[in-house]
C-alpha cells in the first residue's frame, strides 16, 4: 500500500477549508467613515497602559516562593554548575538509592532536584503547585515526564527494529531513503546528546495506546485545572517512528524536486514563499522526463488547482502529493546518484499500514479530546529526519482543528537553517486556506546529536553554524509572525524562551506593532524550575506566561531529571544571573526580618 494513503486516511476527514489561490490575504483595515474610531484604537484607548516589566527585581520576580524554596534553588543551580558532579551524576544517584533506600531516597529528590523541576507526583498532588502559579499569572503546560529508563543497548535495538521495515530487517528488500531517513546504528539511542527533550521508544501498538491514555489524562487535567490550558504531545509517542522516517523522506525528495525545476529556471537563491515556477517550462521539464505524454501533464495544472497565474509556488507543489489530484500516481523523482526517475511513494505491508492508521487515529483522538474541554494541544518538535513528516501531520490536524481560533500549535526549531522557509510558508498556507495559525517557537533541543549524525553519517549540517545565527534566526522568524498577528487577531504564538533578551526584545516589537498583553496573541514559556524571574516577572505584568510542568512518581521522571541539569549545565549565563537574583532576594528577607515569608 502506497505512502500516498496517508493522505488519503486524512483527507476523508479533513478537506480545504478555502481553494488555493496565489494570493495572500489582504491585510488593509477597513477604511473608518468620518469621526469614527478604528477598532484596535477605541480598543487600546480604553485599556491600562502595559507595566513595564523588570527581570532584575528580585523582590517581585520571587513574591509566590517561600525562603526555603529559594535556598533549594541555589543549591540545586549550584550542583548544576558543577561539572565533576554533572558526569558522575548517575552513578551518585544509583548509590545514594542503594545506601538509603528507597523511602529516604524519594524524601532526598523532593527535597532536591525533584521537587525544583517536577511538581508532583499525580495530578491531584499538583494543584496546589498549580493554584499558587496561577494566583501570580502564571500558567500551566502539563506533561507527564515518564519515561523509559533503558540501557544503551536496549534503547538502540528498540530504534532501530522500529526504524527499519520487515523487508529491511529480513533481508529481502533495501532502503531507498536517503541516509539522512535512515536508521544508522551508532544513533540507535537517540537519547544521545539530547538535553531537554523527552524521548520515546516504540515497543507495540499497546504501548502507543499507553502514551496515548496518558497525553489523554493530561488534556483533561489541563481542562479541570486552568481556565486557559496547554497541553503538550510527542507524535513518536504516538506510533511506529519507521513511518515518519519514510513519510519525511518523500516530502523532502518532493521539495527538492521542487527547487530542482526553479533553478533550471533560473530562480536560485529566493525565500521559499517567493519561489514560483513557470507552468509551462514545468510542463515542457516534466514531459522531458518521460514522467507522462504532455497532453495529460496538461490536465494536472488547472485554474482549479492554480488559480489564474500561470505559476506553481511551493504550496501548490507540496498539495500534488494529496491523492486527491491525478499527478500522485506519476510522482517519480531523479536519483541523484543513478540519474534514474525513481517512485516516490514506498510501500507498506499490511501490519505497517495498520499501524499507521492507528497512528493517525490517535492524533485525531487527542485532537477531539482538547476540543472537547477547550485545552490548546502543542505538537513538540523532534529530529530532523522525523520533522518533515510531524510538521505535515501537525498541519493536517490544524486544516481541522483551527477553525475558530488556534487548538493545535506547531513547533519551530530556530537553529534549523530553514527554519524561516518554515514558518513563512505555513503562515501563507494558513491565510489561503482559512484556518487560524498557532506556532511555538523555541531554539531546538537536539543540536548536538543532530550535528554529529551529520557528520557521521555524511550529510549537510541541518543546524545554523553559530549560537549569533540562530539567534538571528530566531528573531527574524518572530519578527514575521508578530507582524502577521498584528493583521491576523485570530493567530496567535508562544515564545519559548529562557533567554532574557530575547524575550525584551519580543516585548519591544509588541510594543512596536501595538501587540497588547490583553489580547492574548502572545504567550511566554519557560520550564518549571527555570527562569523564574522570567516567567513571574511577565505574568505580574499582565503578559500570558506558562510554566512547562511535568508530573510523575520519582523513579520514573529520573531520566527527565538528569536532562534538566544536564540543560542548566549548558546555559550557566542565565542560571548564575538567577543565582545571583536568588542571593539577593535571601539576603533582602534576612536584613528585612522577613526571612519566614510565605506566598499568599
Amino acid at each position: 500500500m502506497a505512502l500516498k494513503h496517508v493522505f488519503s486516511s486524512l483527507s476523508g476527514c479533513s478537506r480545504r477549508l478555502a481553494s488555493l489561490s496565489t494570493a495572500p490575504a489582504a491585510r488593509e483595515q477597513p477604511t473608518a467613515g468620518p469621526g469614527t474610531v478604528p477598532r484596535w484604537e477605541a480598543a487600546e484607548a480604553v485599556r491600562p497602559p502595559v507595566p513595564a516589566v523588570d527581570f532584575g527585581n528580585a523582590q517581585e520576580a520571587y513574591r509566590s516562593r517561600s525562603s526555603w524554596e529559594l535556598a533549594r534553588s541555589l543549591l540545586v543551580l549550584r550542583l548544576c554548575a558543577s561539572p565533576t558532579l554533572l558526569k558522575r551524576h548517575e552513578q551518585l544517584l544509583h548509590i545514594a538509592r542503594k545506601l538509603m533506600g528507597q523511602r529516604l531516597f524519594d524524601k532526598l529528590m523532593k527535597m532536591t532536584f525533584y521537587g525544583q523541576f517536577v511538581a508532583g507526583e499525580d495530578q491531584e498532588s499538583i494543584r496546589p503547585l498549580i493554584q499558587r502559579n496561577k494566583a501570580y499569572g502564571v500558567g500551566s503546560i502539563l506533561d507527564y515526564g515518564v519515561e523509559e529508563d533503558l540501557s544503551s543497548e536496549e534503547a538502540e535495538r528498540k530504534e532501530m527494529e522500529s526504524c527499519t521495515s520487515v523487508a529491511e530487517r529480513d533481508g529481502s528488500g533495501t532502503s531507498k531513503r536517503e541516509k539522512q531517513y535512515q536508521a544508522h546504528r551508532a544513533f540507535g539511542d537517540c537519547r544521545d546528546g539530547v538535553i531537554s527533550a523527552r524521548t520515546y521508544f516504540y515497543a507495540n501498538e499497546a504501548k502507543c495506546d499507553s502514551h496515548m491514555e496518558s497525553f489523554l489524562r493530561c488534556i483533561e487535567a489541563s481542562g479541570g485545572a486552568l481556565d486557559d490550558g496547554f497541553s503538550a504531545i510527542k507524535l513518536t509517542a504516538l506510533g511506529r517512528p519507521q513511518f515518519l522516517l519514510q513519510f519525511s523522506d518523500v516530502l523532502t525528495k518532493w521539495r527538492r524536486f521542487f527547487h530542482q525545476m526553479a533553478a533550471e529556471q533560473g530562480q536560485t537563491g529566493r525565500a521559499a514563499v517567493d519561489t514560483k515556477l513557470e507552468v509551462a517550462a514545468l510542463q515542457e521539464s516534466i514531459a522531458k522526463m518521460g514522467i507522462a505524454p504532455k497532453a495529460e501533464i496538461e490536465n494536472w495544472f488547472t485554474p482549479e488547482t492554480l488559480g489564474v497565474s500561470g505559476t506553481v509556488d511551493l504550496l501548490d507543489w507540496s498539495s500534488f502529493i494529496d491523492s486527491r489530484t491525478q499527478l500522485s500516481r506519476h510522482l517519480v523523482v531523479p536519483n541523484t546518484q543513478t540519474g534514474q526517475l525513481e517512485p516516490l511513494l514506498s510501500r507498506f505491508t499490511e501490519e505497517e499500514e495498520l499501524q499507521m492508521k492507528r497512528m493517525l487515529q490517535r492524533m485525531d483522538m487527542l485532537a477531539k479530546k482538547a476540543t472537547e474541554v477547550g485545552v490548546r494541544l502543542m505538537v513538540d518538535a523532534e529530529q530532523t529526519y522525523f520533522q518533515p513528516a510531524i510538521s505535515r501531520l501537525t498541519l493536517e490536524m490544524q486544516r481541522r482543528f483551527n477553525v475558530e481560533k488556534p487548538l493545535i500549535f506547531n513547533t519551530y526549531q530556530c537553529y534549523l537553517k530553514d527554519a524561516y522557509d518554515n514558518v513563512t510558508l505555513d503562515v501563507e498556507l494558513a491565510r489561503r486556506e482559512g484556518w487560524c495559525f498557532g506556532a511555538k517557537l523555541v531554539r531546538g533541543a537536539y543540536m548536538v546529536q543532530e550535528r554529529a549524525r551529520a557528520k557521521e553519517i555524511g550529510y549537510e549540517d541541518p543546524i545554523n553554524p553559530t549560537y549569533e545565527a540562530t539567534d538571528a534566526m530566531y528573531r527574524r522568524c518572530l519578527s514575521y509572525v508578530l507582524e502577521e498577528l498584528k493583521h491576523n487577531a485570530k493567530a496567535k504564538v508562544m515564545v519559548a524562551s529562557h533567554n532574557e533578551d530575547t524575550v525584551r526584545f519580543t516585548l519591544h516589537r509588541m510594543e512596536e506593532l501595538g501587540l497588547h498583553p490583553a489580547d492574548h496573541q502572545v504567550y511566554f514559556g519557560q520550564l518549571l524550575g527555570m527562569c523564574d524571574q522570567i516567567s513571574f516577572s511577565l505574568g505580574q505584568a499582565g503578559f500570558p506566561v506558562y510554566k512547562y510542568v511535568p508530573y510523575g512518581p520519582v523513579m520514573e521522571v529520573l531520566p527527565y531529571l538528569s536532562r534538566r541539569a544536564q540543560e542548566n549545565s549548558d546555559i550557566m549565563k542565565p542560571a548564575q544571573r538567577e543565582r545571583q537574583l536568588l542571593w539577593q532576594e535571601l539576603g533582602r528577607r534576612l536584613r528585612t526580618g522577613s526571612l519566614f515569608h510565605h506566598p499568599a
